[in-house]
């Protein structure tokens, strides 16, 4: 057995795991990283990096039958499931070489590619090495929740760790889980030409604004995807090679393929966290603001944390324990300008309080401002003015801004700026966008703020008048 000592070890070679260890190796720390699977983790292996491959795919064979508004004909498109595939795992290789154990032993980090498992408050045994650490950050990530469903175990199903493996379009993909993943899924397979149902139980796309998820749905429902909500699955059979869903109310849905998109759990089974003092909640592992655990020289971030499961949070969650592990401060993770988007089309994108969250919070004082994409003369051009911005705004400053439309993924970063640095509209009001760009949006959103304050105040108007009359 090979002892080691460290400053950090890190187990775990995902998103956040990974900005941990750059940061700290370049900071002068002695680092140790863990990874028993693939580095990179969900995020480049299984989830964003694939998901957005694919849906890429799903978008250029949707353009080619969707193009005769430009004045150019409609073609059916050919496709060929499996080429579409192999456009995934070129992009994944494509990528892979900047989470690569390579990359990181050359920033002089001893990689070890073997699962840890705490063996005390200061230990953790990964294969045939015990590494003692000043500080441990637990960054295992998140798996595929496979609900326990009566007859799941007698099907053949697919989740996002899976799904790339598959070489052969489904003839009809069913789909249990209406949420980011399970509707991303869902309509890049329906552009593929595959039939899609989703099924949800309670409301699809339920953690965002109901209002921007219906702009989003309704594009969904449009294109040909059966959207099923308030539907529990009871059951699930085989019969030849077909699969069927049973609902509780009796009714039944038969496909070729059944992906199941559920939600997440957090990985910290194989952790025995016990022997190192630390607690789990339902969600994940108990953690304070600074992300640290019952265990004061042991922080979790990311999804294994427990709260918002997205690959920027973990990326957040290292910088904030990177400033407390290496440099001694205080420094607290905060979620009130953690943006979010669902990459379908049009897309969706949160950041801050929705408008139910915010009247909740804030009453009478919640002023909500709003502006349609089809008076965006960008989104007139390329025939894209399907959309909403929303911004919530108390006393004059931002708390929060739903948009469901073009580009609204990128659109969000500006609000996310606004609210982790507490602007005002007026400081948003003084950014100038390029004509004619999408970005627009989100400056006409605070013209609308605005607009009634100086276009419908007879004090401006009096003002003015004064000001022509007596000024020359």
């Amino acid at each position: 057995m090979k002892r080691i000592k460290t400053d950090v070890l890190v187990i775990g070679a995902g998103s956040g795991g990974l900005s941990v260890a750059a940061g700290a190796s370049q900071m002068g720390a002695n680092v140790v990283l863990l990874e028993g699977h693939n580095m990179g983790g969900d995020c480049l292996n299984y989830g964003c990096v694939p998901s957005k491959a694919l849906i890429a795919s799903g978008k250029a064979a949707y353009a080619q039958n969707h193009s005769a508004p430009f004045g150019v004909a409609d073609v059916a498109p050919t496709v060929d499931y499996a080429a579409a595939k192999d456009h995934v795992n070129n992009v994944i290789a494509t990528i892979a070489p900047v989470d690569s154990q390579e990359r990181f032993e050359g920033f002089g980090i001893e990689v070890i590619r073997e699962f840890g498992r705490f063996i005390s408050d200061t230990e953790v045994q990964a294969g045939d090495n015990i590494i003692t650490a000043r500080r441990i950050v637990v960054a295992t990530g998140s798996s595929p929740l496979v609900p326990p469903i009566d007859g799941v175990d007698t099907v053949p199903y697919l989740t996002n760790e899976t799904l790339w493996e598959l070489r052969d379009k489904p003839e009809h993909l069913l789909v249990i889980g209406g949420g980011p993943i399970g509707l991303e899924m869902a309509q890049a397979h329906a552009r593929l030409g595959a039939k899609v149902t989703v099924l949800e139980g309670a409301k699809a796309l339920g953690k965002d604004d109901p209002e921007l998820a219906a702009v989003v749905l309704d594009n969904l429902r449009a294109e040909g995807i059966e959207i099923i909500e308030d539907t529990f699955v009871a059951r699930i059979e085989k019969s030849g090679d077909q699969i069927t869903v049973h609902a509780q109310d009796e009714r039944s849905f038969t496909g070729s393929h059944l992906l199941i998109a559920a939600g997440r759990v957090s990985n910290t089974d194989e952790l025995n966290l016990d022997a190192a003092g630390i607690e789990t909640t339902k969600t994940g592992i108990k953690v304070d603001d600074g992300m640290r655990t019952t265990n004061r020289r042991v922080y979790a971030i990311g999804d294994v944390a427990g709260g918002l499961q997205f690959t920027h949070m973990a990326g957040y969650h290292a910088g904030v324990i990177i400033r407390s592990m290496l440099f001694g401060l205080p420094s607290k993770a905060k979620t009130s300008h953690i943006p979010w988007a669902t990459f379908t089309d049009p897309e969706l994108a949160q950041a801050g309080l929705t408008e139910a969250q915010a009247r909740d919070a804030h009453g009478d004082k919640l002023e909500v401002v709003r502006f349609e994409y089809e008076h965006n003369d960008r989104a007139i051009a390329e025939r894209k003015t399907t959309g909403l911005i929303k911004v919530m705004v108390v006393k004059g400053r931002p708390v929060g801004a739903s948009i469901a439309g073009y580009q609204a993924g990128e659109l969000i970063n500006l609000w996310s700026l606004v609210l982790a640095n507490n602007l005002k509209m007026s400081q948003v009001a003084a950014m100038v966008s390029p004509y004619p760009t999408i970005g627009e949006v989100n400056k006409r959103a605070v013209g609308a703020y605005f607009g009634p304050r100086l276009f419908k105040s007879d004090l401006v108007k009096r003002v003015v008048g004064l000001v022509q009359r007596f000024i020359p």
